[in-house]
């Protein structure tokens, strides 16, 4: 027993020390990811701890619960309106995307190495999807301000593209482990199994969550549970039938997380805080499955490797992917960068070897050293590349601190506390006069020690508590409403998001007139606001682009579905190919 509880106060040891080195990574701007495979590392067979661990099935088992965990998590914090946004391009990376950058890796291997190529490709295929641990985490940790569509692709492709980088190395494993050239017909039957079965039982399964949730009568605390207990149903129940558990439990995610259930607010801590669990679990597990002594033989081929599919697989797959929609030459080579790999090719790696064809293990230290690679040199680099490349858009506004309460979920209504912000929007207008979304009501006012009523006040002041009654679909513009302003100037803006400034509420009058623009066809007494949203067909996000004569304008600060801030760029240039083209030429 004495052993037993040894080894769990070890246990208790490292996930205090991750805790705590989250600190010191959010200080020193480094990847929180890499410092626990480093920790693992340190704990392992060559550290000061001399932990032993080398069994392949159990790290799959947990690796899969922790994955599973994440990827419903990230579903969870999926708005719809990103999908919508984003699932034309995160559907093209994370299929033709993963499949080009496997074969460019293959040949790569083929050519200079000369591996076999169904080797070639099972190690292509192992490293080819991104991780959607490393890219949720390293986005939020460096809070880089993207364009909607450009931060919805990244994320949408993230938890997407796991199901086809499992399923190409499972044919290729499958492949060498019966010794056969080709797999017919049979490959893509599949495939659409495995797609078909994820996504009917992801949605369903959603939505058979949703249905639980708000009419089983429970005490609170067991509504997480309930979701997560669900959440690995679907997901073990998924892959035992023969679909993709991945894809099936990111979706279930993302329908749970976009309906009203009881006990929201509770489920999502709840997840946020086992998100951060399962990382750093996983993490420290895959670190303390390598001996650094043993990578030596395997780290110049595999450092060749990670160069290769950093700086040639992966922007040749997102030049491909994305050219046909519309984004900048700019925007698809910050994708390519931020293409991290993490903790999916090392458990991707552990498939071969417990199959038998990976014996030394030697495919599971080469995908190692890659993932090391690149959360050093991409994951480190992200916020430098992203204004080297001018994507980063300027910052939002700082968010007001808030505090929420789970009303029933037959209301169409959430509670909010926020702590009002010096130079918000709500701290410029007499209390009166506050244009606030409809069916949003100020319902209290605590200043100091005392509790007031909204009608005995002239105006709101900082450091107030305004309680909020408000429907969900108004809760970012509310959010907005009391946080500080948004502040930039021309100087902070990245090239190509505008010469000059205007407000959303100005017409396009005021606008020709100001700037001199010719605006022939134009309805002139529309304001930018209406015209914007027209052009866009619905509600616009940060960074989105709009044609008007021949300037173009570029959305910098919306406030719930109201563009406030745009920027006038007086010479778009072409994207993707044809501005690649077009400076060529010049």
């Amino acid at each position: 027993m004495e052993f037993e509880f040894g080894w769990l106060v070890v246990a208790a040891i490292m996930v205090l020390t991750s805790v705590f080195a989250h600190l010191v990574s959010r200080r020193f701007g480094a990847p929180i990811l890499l410092v626990f495979l480093l920790l693992g590392m340190l704990a392992g067979e060559d550290g000061p701890l001399g932990i032993e661990f080398s069994d392949a099935k159990i790290a799959f088992l947990v690796g899969s619960m922790a994955l599973a965990v994440i990827l419903f998590d990230g579903g969870m914090r999926t708005p719809m309106a990103a999908v919508r946004v984003a699932w034309g391009p995160a559907l093209v990376l994370a299929t033709v995307g993963v499949v080009v950058t496997a074969g460019v890796v293959a040949v790569f291997l083929m050519l200079v190495f000369d591996v076999e190529w169904r080797r070639a490709m099972l190690a292509g295929s192992v490293v080819a999807s991104t991780d959607a641990a490393a890219v949720f985490s390293l986005l939020g940790q460096h809070g880089i301000g993207l364009s909607d569509r450009l931060k919805a692709t990244l994320e949408v492709e993230s938890g997407a593209n796991d199901p086809m980088g499992i399923f190409l190395t499972i044919v290729f494993v499958e492949m060498l482990r019966l010794d056969t050239a080709v797999l017919g017909w049979p490959v893509v039957g599949h495939f659409a199994q495995q797609m078909g079965l994820g996504f009917a039982i992801g949605a369903g399964g959603g939505f058979l969550m949703v249905w639980l949730a708000n009419r089983l009568e429970l005490t609170g605390g067991l509504y997480p549970i309930l979701a997560f207990a669900m959440a690995l149903l679907i997901f073990a129940g998924t892959q035992t039938i023969g679909g993709s558990g991945f894809l099936a439990v990111y979706l279930a995610g993302i329908v749970f997380g976009n309906r009203r259930v009881r006990a929201q607010q509770l489920t999502g801590r709840f997840f946020d805080g086992l998100t951060w669990l399962g990382q750093i679990g996983l993490f420290l597990m895959l670190g303390l499955l390598v001996t650094p002594s043993q990578l030596y033989a395997e780290a110049p081929q595999a450092i060749v490797g990670a160069v290769v599919l950093i700086v040639l697989a992966r922007p040749l797959a997102v030049l491909l992917s994305l050219s046909p929609f519309g984004f900048t030459l700019r925007e698809q080579l910050f994708v390519a960068w931020v293409g991290l790999r993490g903790a999916v090719p090392i458990f991707l790696a552990l498939l071969p070897f417990m199959a038998g064809l990976d014996p030394d293990r030697a495919l599971f230290k080469v995908a190692f050293v890659v993932v090391l690679v690149s959360l050093l040199v991409q994951g480190w680099t992200i916020p430098f590349v992203a204004n080297l490349l001018k994507v980063a858009l300027p910052p939002s506004p700082e968010p007001a601190p808030r505090f929420d309460v789970d009303l029933m979920h037959t209301l169409d209504r959430d509670l909010v506390a926020y702590e009002v912000k010096p130079h918000s929007r709500a701290t410029d207008w007499l209390l009166a006069d506050l244009d606030l979304p409809e069916r949003v009501w100020i319902i209290s006012v605590l200043r100091g020690e005392q509790v007031l009523a909204p009608d005995t006040l002239q105006k709101l002041e900082a450091k107030d508590i305004a309680l909020v009654l408000t429907p969900p679909e108004h809760s970012l513009a509310v959010d907005r409403w009391f946080s500080a302003r948004f502040a930039s100037t021309v100087r902070e803006l990245p090239e190509g998001s505008g010469d000059f400034v205007v407000e959303g509420d100005h017409t396009l009058r005021q606008v020709s007139g100001i700037y001199g623009l010719a605006l022939p066809g134009v309805d002139l007494d529309q304001t930018i606001d209406a015209f914007v949203r027209a052009s866009e067909g619905g509600t616009p996000g940060r960074g989105d682009r709009v044609k008007l004569g021949e300037v173009e304008l570029v959305v910098l600060d919306v406030i719930g579905d109201e563009v406030t801030r745009v920027g006038i760029n007086l010479d778009p240039r072409p994207r993707g190919w044809r501005g690649l083209l077009a400076r060529f030429r010049r």
